[in-house]
């Protein structure tokens, strides 16, 4: 029956396993959940008609056993009643039927052990499912946990992304100061010094002022001033 090849495939498989290859372990789970859902209801089928059977070959054999009785009653009351000849066909009748009884018997007795198989496969892979069920929900939770980690992974990055950037930017201010002080400094060295005699020799120096003076009272004549 091929339904009990995929039935010992599905009590055998392993969860874990399969959770480990899954790119998305949520939507994994409840696929695997909904094909032991669909097996489950084969099982169940399968598992009445089987024990329809076994109701089957039960009660033919108990009317079996029910007519062997009769007619060794018939026999008996045959013989009281002094017809020999008619006890014999009881007896003969009897007979046939428990023959029959053999092979009804052997039948039902088969009949049963399928069923009674088919009933604790069936049970095991209810107890199977409520238990996938609950670790389903287990899955579901660690996976929300670890999204949430995933979530503060990233800004853990993010935070020390910009750590690192403003670290960065402090040392660039640094090095700015740092070659503005250097400038500054490049800037003074380059000043040529200053000569005070020179200053005052200017300053006490009348030649240029002179001819300044002379130039301007000359014009001052030419205009009548």
């Amino acid at each position: 029956m091929g339904i009990l090849s995929r039935f010992a495939d599905i009590i055998s498989a392993n969860i874990n396993a399969l959770l480990d290859k899954a790119e998305d372990p949520e939507k994994m789970i409840d696929e695997y959940l909904r094909r032991a859902m669909e097996d489950l209801a084969e099982v169940k089928q399968e598992t009445a008609a089987v024990m329809a059977e076994e109701n089957r070959c039960q009660r033919l054999w108990e009317e079996n056993r029910k007519d062997v009785e009769k007619y060794t009653d018939l026999a008996k009351k045959a013989l009281t009643a002094g017809n020999e000849g008619d006890a014999r066909v009881f007896l003969q009748k009897k007979q046939e039927l428990e023959q029959a009884g053999v092979a009804l018997e052997k039948t039902y007795q088969a009949a049963r052990q399928n069923a009674e198989k088919m009933r604790q496969m069936h049970d095991k892979l209810t107890e199977d499912i409520n238990t996938l069920k609950a670790r389903r929900q287990n899955v579901k939770a660690t996976m929300a946990v670890a999204r949430t980690q995933e979530k503060v992974n990233r800004a853990q990055e993010a935070f020390d992304g910009a750590g690192g950037a403003i670290q960065g930017f402090a040392r660039m201010e640094e090095k700015a100061q740092a070659m503005l002080d250097q400038a500054n400094a490049m800037a003074e060295l380059n000043q040529r010094p200053v000569d005070p005699a020179a200053a005052l020799e200017e300053k006490y120096s009348s030649g240029g002022s002179a001819a300044v003076e002379d130039e301007l009272a000359k014009l001052k004549a030419e205009l009548g001033l």
